[in-house]
């Protein structure tokens, strides 16, 4: 950008801000927001069980807003800059010309992210699950190291994490892990990281060194609002209580304070023993369950719509989305949209940023097809 003439320089800013407010849609945004403020005008929003949705979201596009601003707002002072510098010569000037440019750059850049994030859940909270496959103790480890590059990732973007049910293993790794992401978007980031993970290195556990192949799932389900309605029925519901034996201290192993739930017509199994009484666990067990019930229904809708229109599509659901490569080479390599990163390493640390904006970029232009 440093070589570019600055009337040039302003030229690409302008053109990709206006590309940025009109994929943002900002109107819409506007209007969303007079609506939900007049909500919490009402004399009774305070006390209601949405209220804290509702401030959530007008916080979420108030602050859209503010940073669109913002960007308009540089971009005016730069161009001031240039009008300036067209006059006449000034090293120290066009420094600061050329250095804010570029960083409004790259945030119009990092901002068109946004855009990619249009589903209706993806500005929500996430509930992620991990489970090892067949393999053993090598399986059991990959889990575990999935587990930690998911936890560096929230950690680096300021979300919060609670775990809400984990099976370690006595001699090495987890045999699954469930926990939740709390914040901005979590559900649109993480949503693309459901599926087989697969990982290749020489074994920490074969006495022998030989290369092994380990398997992992991944799912991810989004946090529902209490307006969405899914049905659950008590007579469907089976409830077992155990003794904890996650974190929790003292107080939680000795009382019979952990929940499983069994939803019968599907089988699908939810337990929660990290709070401290049995009610809080069974609450939060019924969440888990509620998006688990979600997501088999929204998976379902989609595989009856791929089968009226004659669809086979190539990412099947648990189909192996990612590999992770240590031996006898070092790569990442995303299947589905065939982002490829030799820091495997810093992978596994948690940057995976370019590796989720890949997928996110695939899903929208696999859309458009």
């Amino acid at each position: 950008m440093v070589s570019l003439p600055t009337s040039t320089v302003i030229t690409n800013l302008r053109s990709s801000f206006d590309e940025l407010r009109e994929s943002l849609d900002l109107p819409a945004s506007e209007t969303r927001i007079e609506e939900l403020r007049k909500i919490t005008e009402k004399p009774d929003f305070w006390g209601s069980d949405g209220s804290q949705e509702v401030t959530r979201e007008l916080s979420r596009l108030q602050s859209k807003l503010d940073k669109v601003s913002e960007m308009s707002g540089e971009l005016d002072e730069i161009a001031a800059i240039a009008e300036i510098l067209s006059e006449g010569a000034d090293a120290e000037l066009e420094g600061e010309f050329y250095t804010r440019a570029e960083k409004l750059s790259k945030t119009i850049e990092d901002y068109q992210t946004f855009v990619l994030l249009d589903g209706e859940y993806d500005a929500g909270d996430a509930i992620m699950t991990i489970h090892a496959g067949a393999g053993g103790l090598d399986s059991q480890d990959w889990a575990q190291m999935l587990c930690r590059m998911y936890m560096r990732w929230t950690e680096s973007h300021g979300y919060s994490v609670k775990v809400i049910d984990e099976l370690p293993d006595q001699e090495a790794g987890i045999k699954s892990v469930t926990f939740s992401v709390s914040g901005d978007y979590a559900y649109g980031y993480l949503k693309g990281e459901q599926g087989v993970h697969r990982l290749v290195r020489i074994s920490p556990f074969d006495s022998a060194k030989r290369r092994h192949t380990s398997f992992a799932s991944v799912e991810v389900m989004p946090v529902l609002p209490e307006s969405v309605q899914i049905e659950i029925r008590p007579e469907d519901l089976k409830m077992d209580t155990f003794r904890s034996s996650g974190a929790g201290g003292q107080y939680v192993n000795m009382t019979d304070s952990a929940v499983r739930i069994t939803h019968i017509p599907t089988g699908i199994i939810v337990s929660c023993q990290t709070e401290r009484s049995q009610h809080m666990n069974r609450a939060t067990a019924m969440q888990v369950l509620r998006s688990k019930l979600f997501e088999r229904m929204m998976r379902e809708r989609q595989e009856q719509l791929d089968s009226i229109q004659g669809e086979k599509r190539t990412i099947a659901w648990g189909s192996q989305i990612r590999s992770y490569t240590l031996q006898p080479f070092q790569l990442v390599k995303d299947h589905r949209s065939g982002c490829e990163i030799g820091n495997v390493q810093a992978v596994l640390d948690g940057n995976i940023d370019e590796l989720i904006i890949a997928y996110l970029r695939f899903l929208k232009n696999d859309k458009k097809q």
